[in-house]
């Protein structure tokens, strides 16, 4: 499989060194670094200790501009554009902006599913109280999550809908079309935390109706270094409560702001015109450079793969991964359905010791999972990114299968 001439192997080969000595399949936790993010994190800070510019004013507005080349890399990820991205620390931070910026009245409510990860509803959780919008959980069904349970959970005060992409305990990949239509008959925010998804599986903002779309770099992103990004829908952002927290987030003056310094004339009230792109939602000051110098490193990568690369290339693996679990004695937690599959694939014993037991044998052997669970659904988790290959897979079952047959 080839991706503008980059395969998959040299990639794993010469990007990954951690997987000489491991296999590793936890992704959904925190991922692998790729060498290339890790060499510009290095340049940059080299460029820190030396100052290659002719001044410090210059050198940080490069440092501005150096971060700002993130954009146009996650703007391509997801079939946006670069004026539609806001550059934020994690999915936590993006998931309080949409709180903040959603406006809600007393009474209202808000849809979250009951699979959730906490962090999801928390920043609506810790609002003052008479903002605070009401949190309904939406109840899954055999692990899945259909359009339908929406709509029964909603009434007249629903006035969003706030979900991951892909549930984290077992890996149930949400139908976004279908839940993002019901949103926009509806009249409902649709706010996604796509952590899980991006960079194992595609989303295409421009088919698909998402007013904010939230992710951090730290998992299928292989950035773990504070640094994510924010998608803003043009059309929905007229309608959000602005807060414009830097000087970054406004237009740069006429002549730059190397110019604008040194006017004497400038004041603390000098007139500003207010962006109107998602940057306006970023702190605007002084940013995590070396994070997105990674990310945007990382995000290369996986743009010159081609996501429908990585797609497939995952999908053969949790196919070869659920063929071989159906030999063992144990329980597949991830809903079956093609359709619904991503990254994660997760099964059970039934049994949380034993299956704590299990991964601890893993780990022994240097092959990394999770065992994760929320409102009873969970189990091992076991991640498949495009720099696995079936040889991990077959290791992780002759390990698994061997522990099973002598516990």
């Amino acid at each position: 499989m080839r991706g503008e001439g980059v395969t998959l192997d040299a990639v794993r080969r010469e990007q990954f060194p951690a997987l000489a000595d491991k296999t590793f399949l936890d992704a959904a936790c925190a991922s692998l670094a790729p060498r290339a993010a890790a060499d510009a994190i290095v340049a940059l800070l080299h460029d820190v200790q030396t100052y290659p510019e002719r001044s410090a004013t210059a050198f940080h507005i490069r440092l501005d501009q150096a971060r700002d080349a993130t954009r146009p890399q996650a703007a391509r990820l997801i079939g946006a554009s670069p004026e539609d991205i806001a550059l934020i620390e994690n999915t936590s931070h993006g998931l309080t902006i949409a709180a903040a910026a959603i406006p809600f009245e007393p009474g209202d409510n808000i849809l979250v599913p009951d699979l959730e990860y906490l962090q999801v509803p928390l920043p609506w959780r810790q609002q003052p109280s008479s903002a605070a919008p009401e949190i309904r959980l939406v109840r899954h069904v055999r692990g899945s999550l259909p359009v339908e349970q929406f709509a029964a959970a909603a009434d007249s005060r629903t006035r969003a809908v706030v979900m991951s992409s892909v549930q984290w305990s077992n890996g149930y990949r949400a139908d976004l079309d279908a839940i993002g239509a019901f949103c926009a008959d509806r009249k409902l925010w649709f706010v996604v935390d796509a952590i899980q998804q991006l960079g194992a599986f595609p989303i295409d903002v421009s088919r698909t109706p998402i007013d904010i779309l939230v992710t951090g770099g730290h998992k299928w992103l292989n950035a773990p270094f504070g640094a994510g990004f924010m998608y803003i829908n043009p059309a929905s952002r007229d309608r959000l409560r602005t807060s414009v927290a830097g000087y970054l987030s406004v237009n740069p003056p006429e002549g730059g702001w190397a110019e604008y310094f040194r006017t004497p004339t400038i004041s603390p009230l000098q007139p500003v015109t207010f962006t109107a792109h998602a940057r306006r939602y970023e702190t605007g000051g002084t940013g995590n450079y070396p994070g997105m110098a990674g990310l945007a490193a990382s995000l290369g990568i996986i743009n010159r793969l081609g996501t429908e690369t990585i797609a497939a290339h995952i999908r053969g693996l949790t196919d070869g991964l659920l063929e071989g679990l159906s030999r063992l004695p144990v329980r597949t937690v991830t809903p079956p359905d093609p359709a619904c599959r991503s990254g994660i694939v997760t099964f059970s014993l039934d049994d949380v010791a034993r299956e704590a037991a299990l991964v601890e044998r893993l780990l022994d052997e240097r092959i990394m999972v999770s065992h994760r669970y929320t409102s009873g659904v969970g189990g091992v988790r076991v991640s498949c990114h495009f720099f696995n290959t079936m040889d991990d897979i077959a290791r992780l079952l002759d390990v698994a299968g061997a522990w099973l047959t002598a516990s």
